[in-house]
């Protein structure tokens, strides 16, 4: 990917004319008709498809450690299946005999003697389990803070269960982080009922020290302070190898790179939703959301019912395609996942929290699984010598598959589910 990096350094490049003249400039008129085109980006798609059965998978470990017994019956595990992104059309057995590196097949006998697959971990997925526990645990400060700061993004220091569970894997948060995490900070977080009778979470109080946005944090290192004293902070923008940027695009993109930027934790109720100022603000607000991820990215549709939560204009999404050297939307498995350009370099993460190497290691054990499987390697289950049909459906009737991987296939591609409303008793 070439990368160039358009910042606001005033009498640095010939073509800006000063932070007060694209104030006014812009105030004069609304939006900019301009079309940036989408081009693949190779390295950043990888990402996503190296990921694709990464998070159905890290939550059915999660379910399944919280058990008693470290084991549970198929019929309960599927309660579950809604928050697992799969497609209606396959079979949630069928998804986790792919991975015999994690999940250990047995059997229990269902009311009328039929025969009911269980499952259980493997040594290895426990021992992951347990670090990716240890890590939640020594960089709990960490995780609060970007809980923190995600709910002082939005109005009211407010976001609804159902909203704050699609983002809960990209923010880093444990799977039962509602009652794990929350119940101990009652000094920072509360659960309320909300106007149209769902459960959210608030903050209950505005800290000011978290109150910085990344990029405000970065320009005290890479922009001359009377620039960031200016306010005029600019974006880093760079382009997949082949772009090619019109002039008029070109010359719009520098201008407003100059243009005030605004906080997305300060109010700004006062700006006109149809200038090229309040859409700076807009790209300002997801790129520190984009920010508090752990992996700098997320689906699209997790964001688009943000924005009320966020205070935000009609059609906001509309600025991931108007800015594709800030954002890049992959459109691999089945759906959009929104990128931040700035944070990788090719396929690689440039800084990496605790939590994402583990899951970089679950994903290997997945795919050795995944091969060795391809190999035959597991044709017998280990814990009671009985041989696994892997065309065997969830309550061990026949079915006909067409599971057969291959090496170039490694997972799924499918459109996600929405995740069920959390219950919880007020």
């Amino acid at each position: 990917m070439v990368r160039f990096f358009l910042f606001v350094k005033v009498g640095g490049f010939g073509f800006l004319r000063g932070c007060q003249h694209g104030f006014n400039y812009q105030h004069k008129r609304g939006l900019v008709n301009v079309k940036l085109k989408w081009v693949k980006d190779r390295g950043l798609d990888a990402v996503v498809t190296a990921e694709r059965d990464l998070k159905a998978a890290c939550i059915l470990v999660s379910i399944i450690s919280s058990s008693p017994q470290c084991c549970l019956p198929i019929y309960r595990l599927s309660c579950h299946r809604g928050q697992l992104s799969l497609p209606c059309d396959l079979k949630l057995s069928t998804f986790i005999r792919k991975f015999p590196s994690v999940f250990v097949e047995s059997h229990t006998f269902w009311s009328g003697g039929a025969r009911v697959p269980c499952f259980s971990l493997t040594p290895e997925a426990l021992q992951l389990y347990h670090e990716e526990l240890n890590v939640l645990q020594q960089n709990q400060n960490d995780l609060i803070n970007r809980l923190q700061k995600l709910l002082m993004l939005t109005q009211g220091w407010t976001l609804p269960l159902q909203t704050l569970d699609q983002l809960k894997w990209d923010l880093g948060l444990p799977y039962d982080y509602q009652h794990s995490v929350i119940p101990h900070h009652p000094d920072l977080f509360s659960f309320i009922r909300l106007p149209d009778d769902r459960v959210g979470l608030k903050l209950l109080s505005w800290d000011e020290d978290l109150a910085v946005s990344q990029l405000q944090k970065n320009s005290a290192i890479q922009q001359k302070e009377e620039d960031a004293r200016s306010g005029c902070l600019a974006f880093p923008v760079g382009f997949t190898r082949g772009f090619g940027l019109k002039r008029k695009c070109m010359e719009w993109l520098k201008e407003w790179q100059t243009l005030p930027y605004t906080s997305p934790y300060s109010d700004a109720s006062h700006l006109d939703p149809r200038t090229d100022v309040s859409e700076k603000r807009i790209v300002g607000v997801f790129h520190e959301l984009l920010q508090l991820t752990i992996h700098k990215k997320t689906e699209r549709k997790n964001v688009s019912n943000l924005r009320k939560p966020l205070a935000l204009p009609q059609k906001f999404t509309k600025v991931f395609e108007r800015h594709p050297g800030i954002f890049y939307i992959s459109k691999k498995c089945a759906t959009q996942t929104v990128i931040l350009r700035e944070a990788y370099n090719h396929q690689q993460l440039l800084q990496k929290h605790p939590t994402v190497d583990l899951r970089e290691r679950f994903t290997r054990l997945l795919r050795k699984g995944l091969l060795d499987r391809s190999k035959g390697l597991y044709k017998k289950s280990k814990g009671d010598g009985v041989e696994v049909d892997p065309h065997v459906d969830d309550l061990g009737n026949n079915q006909s598959s067409s599971e057969e991987e291959s090496v170039n296939k490694l997972f799924y591609e499918y459109d996600s589910d929405k995740p069920d409303e959390p219950r919880i008793q007020l």
